[in-house]
């Protein structure tokens, strides 16, 4: 990069991570993360093909414990950043008794 000429920030994204379909538990999920959006496209390396970007912050991935940390640190450092809200669980109850239940639909 030229000196004078700056580069617009990027935008970072604040989030807290689903649980992937391979799991049936929930962990890694509880912390939320912020990362940065992708600023350069992304082109093939002429040597081995692989995809890489001119930038590296979108490697940077960064993880808290509470959502107003994450917040605190974007404010802290001017980033501006998308809040991404979570889908909350919705328990279903269920008793193992009811698979033996009469009026059960088979």
């Amino acid at each position: 990069m030229r000196e004078g000429i700056r580069s617009p920030m990027a935008r970072a994204r604040i989030y807290r991570p689903s649980k992937t379909a391979m799991q049936s538990g929930r962990a890694g999920t509880r912390k939320w993360v912020l990362d940065y959006e992708t600023a350069t496209r992304r082109t093939p390396d002429p040597l081995m093909g692989w995809a890489s970007a001119a930038d590296t912050l979108n490697e940077v991935r960064l993880k808290f414990d509470t959502l107003e940390e994450a917040i605190a640190f974007a404010t802290k450092k001017g980033l501006d950043y998308a809040l991404i809200e979570p889908h909350e669980r919705t328990p279903k109850t269920k008793a193992y008794a009811d698979n033996f239940r009469y009026d059960r639909v088979r």
